[in-house]
């Protein structure tokens, strides 16, 4: 029980990654390049803001204040990516910032208090605030991936009219302890 939160933690991030990881696949770049109205975020857009809030973030996590100098956040708002292997490469980058930072973490780090733009958090509430936010964001780039591709969008949940099927397939299963993403 003693890294129960930690390893929720991980197991909820890598979801939301995958959630993304599933969005991005399914589209081509110019899919992922697409703004529904002017000066709105595309999801090419939302993974470079993504990505340069992991980077500053959980670079030097835990000594650091995670809004570095050299971050350009207005600049993460510009588009620039040549192809989806460049927006991939960016996306698995932030991911794998954020997780070499807090794979490592123990109970007795979660108290620690650590800094944003000055504010002070601990390890624990510092966690949840960026969790929230790329679950925000993720949860955006599912949206717009699903209205690009409208009926042929295959769902990344339980489909609609699949409810009842889903649950009586997990009521007709022995109880079990285990994080809800372990079957997906």
């Amino acid at each position: 029980m003693e890294n129960s939160f930690l390893t929720s933690v991980i197991k909820q991030f890598e979801y939301y990654k995958s959630l993304g990881d599933k969005t991005i696949d399914r589209l081509t770049i110019e899919e992922l390049k697409k703004e529904f109205v002017n000066d709105s975020n595309s999801i090419a857009i939302i993974v470079k803001h993504i990505t340069g809030n992991m980077l500053s973030r959980w670079t030097n996590f835990l000594t650091e204040d995670g809004e570095k100098e050299w971050r350009q956040r207005d600049e993460e708002f510009i588009e620039n990516f040549k192809s989806k292997d460049d927006l991939l490469d960016a996306w698995n980058k932030g991911w794998i910032c954020l997780f070499n930072a807090i794979k490592p973490l123990n109970s007795a780090d979660l108290e620690n208090v650590i800094y944003i733009r000055n504010q002070g958090h601990s390890v624990t509430e510092a966690i949840h605030r960026q969790m929230m936010h790329y679950a925000y964001h993720v949860g955006q780039m599912v949206l717009i991936g699903k209205l690009i591709k409208g009926i042929n969008w295959e769902s990344l949940s339980i489909a609609k009219g699949q409810s009842k099927i889903y649950n009586k397939d997990n009521f007709d299963k022995d109880r079990s302890r285990k994080h809800f993403t372990d079957d997906f």
